[in-house]
């Protein structure tokens, strides 16, 4: 499995089949250009939106291609790859901030991986359980808007993956008023950072105890 940080909550994966699957495109230059990252121009087979209420995360017509579309609630199998989407919520107030948030579970190459979206609050009980323990855990951590550091790193102890990537944190490319990612990573001692966009993850070579993975945008 191969994951590329497009920058934001955006990430392309390519199964071992070569299955492409673009996570949470985002619009370039919306929200009157505070978010800078360039134009997703890739072809995916499969497109994921966690939740469609933000252009940040539901801009599918970047995605070239014929990709399908996913979103909302449901459990299916799209070309070959298992997908479970739990509801969550935008805010910690059941959504009367933001509305609705999905993570998406995607299970291939004998791994789970789950897309947290815009998650704005810490998981139930129900919630846990339904997730299940991530290989790996896609989180936000910049706060605002979702979870912040803290509350990213609740989750993490909550489900315990293999791997947590941090995204929709602040960067150069993103004017959002959010923290950057070392808020998230402060005291935390097994942190690797790539230096690239792209990490290849094998089921085989899984760590454990939990491993942070920083990666740097590609867009």
């Amino acid at each position: 499995m191969k994951i590329q940080w497009l920058g934001h909550s955006a990430f392309l994966l390519e199964t071992k089949e070569g299955v492409r699957i673009v996570m949470d495109p985002y619009e370039s230059g919306s929200y009157g250009g505070a978010l800078g990252y360039k134009p997703i121009e890739l072809a995916a087979d499969i497109v994921t939106v966690s939740h469609d209420q933000h252009e940040d995360h539901n801009h599918t017509s970047a995605v070239k291609g014929d990709p399908v579309i996913t979103k909302g609630p449901g459990l299916d199998t799209v070309k070959g790859v298992e997908m479970k989407r739990v509801h969550t919520f935008h805010d910690d107030s059941g959504g009367k901030e933001r509305g609705e948030n999905y993570v998406f579970c995607l299970k291939t190459d004998g791994m789970l991986i789950c897309h947290m979206g815009d998650l704005g609050h810490v998981l139930t009980d129900s919630q846990v359980e339904e997730i299940g323990q991530p290989d790996v855990m896609l989180i936000p951590v910049g706060g605002t808007f979702t979870v912040g550091p803290q509350e990213a790193s609740q989750v993490t102890d909550q489900l315990k993956p293999r791997i947590v990537i941090p995204m929709h944190y602040k960067t150069p490319q993103c004017g959002f008023p959010i923290e950057e990612v070392d808020s998230f990573l402060k005291g935390k001692s097994k942190v690797k950072k790539v230096g690239d966009s792209t990490v290849e993850i094998q089921q085989e070579s899984l760590p454990d105890p939990t491993e942070i993975v920083v990666l740097e945008p590609a867009l």
